[in-house]
């Protein structure tokens, strides 16, 4: 049975992080694939900070180019509205029938997830794995949750956006790829050089 991990997420940028847990995951758990799934509009964030989808979609797709266990589905955005979960989840059955699929969660989203909405039916559709950094604790859940600690990159994309807004590197946190997209468009404050 193939196996998928759904790693869904702002990706408000992409940096090195998310594709680090992308490969662990993919590694540690035998998945054939991970499927990065950019959201059009989370439901717990304020679209306030957070660029347009469309540029999103593209720094993902520029990130994982190469790597033939990563690819993009532009599922979330092209729907539009509220990115529920349980909408995901619903179409990647659909789209890979016999096949066991995961669900890769930073484990700061542990403790809310039992008011996901419609939780009980994803729980029967996916196996979620939450993703622990480095100085996190692990969090008891009443759902069934495997986890997996990750060390190495102590970075987030709030923190990338708060350098690049007061001028700061970001080089190797950002792929060179992504970063000239980000430069290109003026993404975060950026100045074409």
């Amino acid at each position: 049975m193939r196996r998928i991990g759904i790693l869904g997420g702002t990706f408000n940028p992409i940096h090195i992080g998310h594709l680090m847990i992308a490969q662990v995951v993919l590694e540690k758990f035998g998945l054939d694939k991970v499927i990065f799934v950019p959201s059009f509009l989370p439901p717990h964030k304020s679209a306030r900070n957070v660029i347009d989808a469309r540029h999103r979609l593209k720094m993902v797709r520029l990130a994982v180019r190469g790597n033939a266990h990563l690819e993009v589905s532009a599922f979330e955005i092209k729907k539009g509205g509220k990115s529920y979960s349980i909408d995901t989840v619903r179409y990647f059955q659909r789209r890979y029938p016999k096949t066991k699929i995961f669900f890769i969660i930073g484990s700061d989203h542990v403790r809310q997830l039992h008011t996901w909405r419609q939780i009980k039916e994803v729980v029967g559709i996916v196996s979620f794995i939450a993703v622990y950094r480095p100085g996190f604790k692990a969090v008891r859940s009443s759902l069934p949750i495997k986890s997996i600690r990750i060390s190495g990159v102590h970075t987030s994309s709030s923190d990338i956006r708060r350098r690049l807004m007061t001028g700061k590197t970001v080089k190797h946190v950002v792929l060179d790829n992504v970063l000239r997209y980000m430069r290109k468009h003026q993404l975060y404050g950026m100045k074409r050089s």
